[in-house]
């Protein structure tokens, strides 16, 4: 275990982290983030789901550091009467999981998309691409709430509230999926055409063998990178939507629930219900985003 660390420790990967302040910054910062989000229901000072110990005469509370604030409360309050820094921890970890789970659907469709389109070629290849292309002329967000608004019409009213996790992981998945397809189509039709390729094809391995032992695991560099920028466009994409009022339900508020649900009170002076989850929000999409931008430079041969 402390051999592999220290390979990888001495690694061009490891060395170009440690050599780039942005990355270090990201890495910290995204660090900090999973683990107070994760972390939750060790780490925040309240529950702000538990109702029997919200206290309405708490509504509106300022952060500790006004006049009228508590130390009890260190961010302040919803009109709820709930601690905001506990909301946000919490509604963090929401925004994390959905835009994991997104990414990792995306990815799965895309990469298989990708794989067969690459492989394939003709016109199975023209179809998946044409496809990807006419979806990729409309903005993600925008194919997010057809298919959200489309699902939200087909189930029945008093089901919505149990259905909105994977309502919406599904809509930021297959608005996100053509990035992938293309980016795997394109490596794939390089990979084909090599000697190991041609080589497992002599001896009779058959084609989906080839792709997802052979072709695959040399495709994933540009899939990874690509993963890590789209989980911050995942992570918008969701808060957005919530911002909305199509995204999690209120019970369970993420980051764009807890903005949208502060705008209301912004310009009557309780300006750390929305201000506070927007800095979170932007942090969290920013650190993400410096890694992404690091990873794409390191694993890019052309820099190097």
């Amino acid at each position: 275990m402390m051999s592999a660390l220290k390979r990888f420790w001495d690694s061009d990967l490891a060395w170009s982290w440690r050599h780039t302040p942005t990355a270090i910054f990201g890495a910290l910062v995204t660090f900090v983030l999973f683990v107070g989000a994760f972390g939750a229901p060790w780490l925040a000072p309240h529950n702000p789901f538990d109702l029997a110990a919200i206290d309405l005469f708490d509504a509106l509370l300022p952060p500790a550091w006004e006049a009228d604030g508590k130390l009890t409360y260190l961010l302040g309050t919803d009109s709820q009467g709930r601690d905001l820094f506990s909301s946000l921890l919490y509604g963090t970890r929401i925004s994390l999981l959905i835009g994991f789970a997104s990414v990792i659907l995306a990815m799965v469709i895309g990469i298989l998309l990708g794989l067969i389109a690459g492989y394939a070629g003709g016109r199975v290849e023209s179809f998946i691409m044409r496809v990807a292309d006419v979806q990729l002329s409309f903005p993600a967000i925008l194919i997010a709430l057809l298919i959200d608004g489309v699902a939200r019409s087909v189930v029945p009213q008093h089901m919505l509230e149990t259905i909105s996790f994977p309502v919406l992981i599904g809509a930021i998945a297959l608005a996100g999926w053509p990035q992938y397809a293309r980016t795997v189509r394109g490596s794939t039709i390089v990979e084909k055409n090599k000697e190991y390729v041609q080589a497992a094809k002599v001896i009779g391995v058959s084609r989906p063998r080839i792709m997802l032992t052979h072709v695959l695991p040399n495709v994933l560099g540009p899939v990874l990178v690509l993963a890590t920028v789209h989980l911050a466009t995942a992570i918008i994409t969701e808060a957005t939507l919530s911002f909305l009022g199509v995204g999690v339900p209120p019970t369970s508020p993420s980051l764009g629930t807890l903005i949208r649900i502060g705008n209301d009170f912004l310009f009557s002076g309780e300006w750390w219900i929305t201000i506070f989850p927007g800095l979170m929000l932007v942090l969290l999409v920013l650190s993400v985003n410096l890694l992404g931008d690091w990873l794409r430079d390191a694993l890019n041969p052309k820099l190097n």
